[in-house]
């Protein structure tokens, strides 16, 4: 089984003049052949998420006579501009609406889905979608004379300009909670005001800006050290944070304003934190699992150059790579826009890692560590296989436990300041990670945590004040292992040794808050069944917070632990077969007291006693002599 929505790098994608020309080719001989007497273009098999599908279908349309004079187009614009605007623009209050503020306001506005009160939530963020499809489409007339008359031009601007008034004066301003949806509202304001007249355009771009800086900046949410803009009551979702980079760089694009480039390079940053090398990634307030595709591929193109990173390793969708698609599996016009901003970013992609050491991630060749906001570990992949966190009496993580696996108490969550010391040499890359404890009785320890890579391997190193009876450390699940482009799921790894024992263990079958992962379920299907809603409206990560116990590595104490301390010792990405030495030992004169050094084969480690400003002291080697 293979995860549903995961499937290849979207940097992979040709993005090149030639390639674009031909995804605008198959579009426009599929809508000419799509197009109804009234001028319809939208998917036959569309049901919900259609307020802005045709007008989309019609955007990309005129891009193409922009770009090819294809004698074809421009009927085919009009018939379809003005089947939206006659049918498709809506201006009565649509039915258990929750979220007016003025009532029988005769503001246009698009709608989710068709029939009066069928699903009215939806009317903002479709809304949002229509008034970008629209000034997309007055971007293409102003650049192509003659494409509609000018009474349509005057229509479609009065629309939008409604739609615009709709959003920011009749409703309640992004009242999903959404970032990619209040940002592309943002967007759609400034690009709106671009072609109204001067004494009109400017408070609609003063507002945009304001409600930007006002609504969603200052609302951001912090995670793994940076402010974020909140998505559905969360800091990042997998699916909808890369669509806000879009957004985002869109905004810079058409503004200018030097805010958007900062919080996008802030964003950027944080999503190259915690992608792996291979795009997998999992957690999210939205959808855990579930990626994006073409809607982000301008956001993470024109930020990763900007920050000079290969962030386009995101696994998107690509079902959905160049454009929505149907249930028939033929093109929608839903999110057009996203298509038209990438193709008019001519540069391509950066393909090439960041060297520069991140807090939050430890990154070489194929082997990537993604720590959380605690510096736990949330995912590991080494030898083409990712590892998430596990979870022992409900307490999700990697760490030392103390006591049964029933009754088990993990010692990750940190209770004091966390400490990090990165170091590089030869080859190798090192983080320490060192944090304050306590377990139970109440005692305080301080847990240090040791990666060492050379790209392939990984070894990690654990240590502690001695715990005394039943200790392990919960060393991850096996969960996804790279298969081509795509990430199959996985119950066990043999890629991986320990110095004490290692055992793979799972829980008792049939419990509903467990989670195995021999089943067939996947982690997002998992965590949805636990959230307080379904699928579409609950929280994922919160669901997957109840999961009591899962399939777990688990390793036991180095017999040759020095006296006092417990040391866990574990190396992922070789077959066990590879001799696994790793040997901790005190050592006197590093720094102003008494450090451990830590050699494999491969390293040396000294971790050193901390300095005046508490930061702990890392020295790295090649060679474990």
């Amino acid at each position: 089984m293979h995860l549903l929505h995961q499937r290849g790098p979207l940097h992979d994608l040709a993005d090149d003049p030639a390639a674009y020309d031909a995804v605008l080719a198959a579009v426009t001989e599929t809508a000419l052949a799509r197009l109804t007497p009234e001028g319809n273009l939208e998917n036959p098999a569309a049901g919900d998420d259609i307020g802005d599908t045709s007008l989309g279908i019609t955007s990309l349309l005129a891009l193409a006579w922009h770009r090819t004079k294809d004698p074809r187009l421009p009927e085919a614009v009009r018939r379809s501009l003005g089947f939206h605007l006659r049918e498709r623009v809506f201006t009565e209050d649509n039915p258990g609406y929750p979220n007016l503020t003025a009532r029988d306001t005769g503001l246009p506005y698009a709608r989710y889905v068709l029939a009066p009160g069928a699903h009215p939530i939806g009317d903002w963020p479709s809304t949002v979608w229509a008034l970008l499809q629209a000034v997309n489409v007055l971007d293409a007339v102003d650049a192509a004379d003659g494409l509609v008359d000018d009474g349509q031009y005057r229509e479609l601007l009065d629309v939008a300009h409604g739609y615009w008034r709709w959003l920011t004066e009749a409703t309640v301003f992004n009242p999903q909670d959404a970032a990619n949806q209040a940002i592309g509202c943002v967007v759609g304001g400034l690009m709106l005001a671009r072609h109204l007249p001067p004494e009109e355009g400017e408070p609609v771009r003063q507002r945009a800006l304001r409600l930007y800086l006002d609504e969603i900046r200052a609302r951001r949410v912090r995670d793994r050290g940076a402010a974020l803009p909140p998505e559905h009551g969360g800091a990042y979702d997998n699916n909808y944070g890369p669509i806000s980079l879009s957004f985002l760089a869109q905004a810079h694009r058409v503004s200018g304003e030097e805010v958007f480039a900062q919080d996008g390079d802030t964003l950027a940053r944080y999503i190259d934190a915690r992608v792996c090398g291979s795009g997998f990634d999992l957690g999210g307030p939205r959808y855990s699992e579930q990626h994006s595709a073409f809607e982000s591929v301008l956001g993470l193109r024109y930020f990763g150059r900007r920050i000079g990173a290969d962030i386009g390793r995101y696994a998107g969708d690509s079902r959905w790579g160049r454009h929505a698609v149907g249930a028939d599996g033929g093109v929608d016009g839903h999110f057009a826009f996203m298509l038209v901003w990438q193709i008019q970013d001519t540069p391509g992609w950066h393909r090439t890692p960041s060297t520069a050491p991140v807090c939050h991630q430890l990154r070489s060749g194929t082997v990537t560590v993604s720590f959380d906001d605690r510096m736990t570990p949330s995912v590991i992949e080494a030898g083409g296989t990712a590892l998430i966190a596990a979870a022992v009496n409900r307490q999700h993580g990697f760490g030392p436990v103390v006591g049964p696996a029933a009754d088990g108490f993990l010692l990750c969550r940190p209770m004091g300041a966390v400490r990090v010391a990165d170091h590089r040499v030869g080859g190798l890359a090192a983080k320490l990670v060192t944090k304050p404890v306590v377990g139970r009785d109440h005692v305080l320890r301080h847990v240090r945590s040791l990666y060492v890579t050379d790209g392939t391997r990984l070894w990690m190193t654990v240590i502690c004040e001695r715990l005394g009876g039943e200790r392990y450390l919960l060393a991850g699940m096996p969960y996804v292992a790279a298969d081509g482009d795509r990430f199959r799921r996985v119950a066990d790894f043999p890629l991986v040794a320990a110095v004490g024992e290692l055992r793979l263990t799972h829980p008792q079958r049939g419990c509903a808050d467990s989670f195995d992962a021999r089943g067939e379920l996947t982690q997002q299907e998992v965590a949805f069944g636990l959230a307080a809603d379904p699928r579409g409206y609950g929280d994922p990560d919160a669901g997957w917070r109840h999961v009591r116990a899962t399939s777990a590595l688990e390793v036991g104490v180095s017999a040759d632990s020095p006296v006092g301390l417990d040391v866990f010792a574990v190396r992922y990405g070789a077959v066990a077969a590879e001799p696994l030495g790793v040997v901790c030992e005190r050592v006197e004169g590093v720094g102003e007291g008494e450090g451990l050094v830590v050699r494999a084969g491969a390293f040396t480690a000294v971790l050193g006693v901390a300095d005046a400003r508490g930061e702990p002291g890392l020295t790295l080697t090649v060679g474990g002599s």
